[in-house]
């Protein structure tokens, strides 16, 4: 969005025309570092939207890339050589990964607008910017315990990344199963599971560490409730 206006946001002191730095007919001696720390943080959350609208697509383009990968790989071993069904749980796997690393930055993104929206609407003297507030309700709580976007406070984005996540499920199991059936008990079958195995143990141990048991949010929350107080 080019302005704050598109957000919602009222310039300080009716411009959205001038720069962060140049006087302002009115303000006192305290008052021009105000309004800058006000116009940075407008531009921070701006900037923490757009980021939330890039890895909302970012998702979708991977998620349609691994789809399309896994289908592929599916046909070639179909009608070729069904040692191409080996790569099929690992393409899962990476879809997995991929789609997971764009919801750490949503959660990011989300974080950091949502205390930027609160020392705004301080400064403003009443509660103006709600996107926060809304995005709680109607997509995923923050600060509840989740397994990446998915909560005890069920909506239709979590039924969304559950849906892709048991999609994901059943591309691994079935690339496993074909692909054992296409190695046959070759030797290169213990390759293949131990290589399989040490993959998604590192991803799912990986992933409960950071969104489950909630030490990625932990991080973020510590900072900024220290630097923006909840009320």
């Amino acid at each position: 969005m080019a302005g704050g206006a598109g957000l919602g946001i009222p310039h300080p002191e009716g411009s959205a025309r001038r720069g962060a730095g140049s006087p302002v007919a009115g303000d006192g001696p305290g008052e021009a570092p105000g309004r800058l720390a006000r116009l940075t943080a407008e531009r921070q959350l701006r900037r923490m939207r757009g980021m939330t609208a890039l890895y909302h697509r970012r998702f979708f383009a991977e998620v349609w890339l691994t789809l399309l990968t896994w289908l592929g790989l599916f046909v070639a071993g179909d009608l070729g050589t069904g040692r191409v069904f080996v790569a099929l749980p690992f393409v899962a796997l990476f879809g997995a990964v991929l789609t997971a690393f764009d919801a750490s930055y949503l959660i990011f993104a989300r974080h950091y607008a949502a205390a930027l929206e609160r020392y705004l609407n301080r400064g403003l003297g009443e509660t103006v910017l709600v996107a926060a507030e809304l995005e709680d309700a109607y997509l995923f709580r923050l600060r509840d315990r989740k397994v990446v976007t998915i909560g005890r406070h069920f909506t239709w984005f979590g039924f969304v990344t559950a849906f892709f996540t048991l999609l994901g499920v059943g591309g691994y199991a079935l690339g496993l199963h074909l692909g054992l059936e296409a190695l046959d008990g070759q030797p290169a079958t213990g390759l293949f599971l131990g290589a399989l195995a040490a993959l998604t143990a590192a991803a799912l141990g990986t992933g409960l560490w950071w969104f489950v048991a909630g030490t990625g949010e932990r991080r973020l929350t510590g900072i900024l409730d220290a630097r923006f107080p909840l009320e």
